[in-house]
């Protein structure tokens, strides 16, 4: 009898044992296919190289093909701020709908809310100078300009404590400025004792004022707001400028600002730069985080190539061969300036 017992209660151990395991380790396994799930979904995988970089082209397309087509409506009579309205209005459509759509709360913490605001008046300003500088001088040569702003970036980093730039970084910066002094084609004109006129030399500052301020809002963007979503600084951000853009209007701070076009063709030249600049935010908006930016961001640098082709296209604006040589020398200069190797 004994030995029964002993045999029943060894039997009775052996079951309990593993009854308790089976419920446990199912458990286990479903808190890690939750967790496997979650990660998955707030960490999603990244595209392959090859579509990365032609999602990015084409982007970069988009964006130069926003300017040149600004560039007709301003040649046909819109106003500046009409056509930032115009683009910033149907940005902010879609952004808000994508927000609304995945409930994303867009609170912010209240020391955020006064660099928000900056940020947003940096875009708004930069918008702004950009669509002037395109509106008075070729509009290649404005974006060229306007794409120095990781120098001054840099720059502004390291004044502000930031780590002091490279000597790498250095003479990238002044082969950019080399490159830059043959795009404004400043021996020409030197030699010439001709400066092209009020308009190219407002053109020029427009667009380095357009460079300034992107690079004061990325500034703010890494080192103020990283802390708040991506999607929520977007939305905020284009509501700000789109607010702005309403006040400068109404306020008559910008004559001429919300003229009209002229023509269909105008018409036609605002719907076509809201279309590929709403396109092109909406898409790197919704692929951002697949995309790999820090490794292919430099193929974004395309759009001043891609602004070039068009406005011969579509604007009968030819470079000069020197112009054409400082304008590789820069996109050249601005690719190896942003590239980061991977470790």
């Amino acid at each position: 009898m004994a030995a029964k017992r002993r045999a029943v209660t060894c039997k009775h151990r052996n079951i309990g044992p593993l009854r308790q395991p089976s419920g446990w380790r199912l458990y286990v396994e479903n808190k890690k296919t939750m967790t496997n799930t979650s990660a998955s979904l707030a960490s999603p995988a990244s595209f392959p190289r090859h579509l990365a970089v032609l999602i990015l082209l084409c982007m970069g397309c988009a964006f130069a093909g926003n300017h040149v087509a600004a560039r007709v409506a301003f040649d046909d009579g819109a106003g500046v701020l009409l056509a930032i309205l115009m683009r910033s209005g149907g940005t902010l459509l879609v952004l808000a709908a994508l927000v609304f759509w995945q409930r994303q709360s867009i609170r912010l913490a209240p020391g955020a809310w006064r660099w928000q605001l900056l940020l947003g008046l940096l875009i708004a300003t930069q918008s702004l100078c950009l669509y002037s500088a395109v509106a008075r001088i070729p509009v290649a040569i404005a974006l060229l300009v306007a794409n120095v702003f990781p120098i001054l970036l840099a720059l502004l980093t390291w004044a502000l404590g930031g780590s002091r730039p490279s000597a790498r970084t250095a003479i990238l910066m002044g082969v950019i400025l080399i490159g830059l002094v043959f795009v404004l084609d400043v021996p020409t004109r030197l030699g010439n004792d001709d400066t092209g006129g009020p308009e190219w030399l407002t053109g020029v500052l427009l667009a380095f004022c357009a460079a300034t301020a992107f690079a004061c809002a990325l500034w703010i963007t890494d080192h103020k707001l990283s802390g708040v979503r991506g999607s929520v600084r977007s939305l905020l951000t284009i509501l700000i400028v789109f607010s702005s853009m309403n006040i400068a209007g109404i306020s008559g701070a910008i004559p001429g600002g919300l003229n009209l076009p002229a023509s269909q063709t105008g018409w036609l030249a605002l719907g076509t730069l809201t279309i590929l600049y709403c396109t092109g935010f909406t898409v790197l908006f919704i692929s951002a985080p697949r995309l790999d930016m820090p490794r292919n961001a430099p193929v974004m640098n395309i759009e001043p190539l891609a602004t070039l082709l068009m406005g011969w296209v579509a604007l009968d604006q030819m470079l000069s061969a020197g112009q054409l040589l400082g304008g590789a020398i820069v996109v050249t200069g601005i690719v190896l300036l942003t590239y980061r190797r991977q470790g």
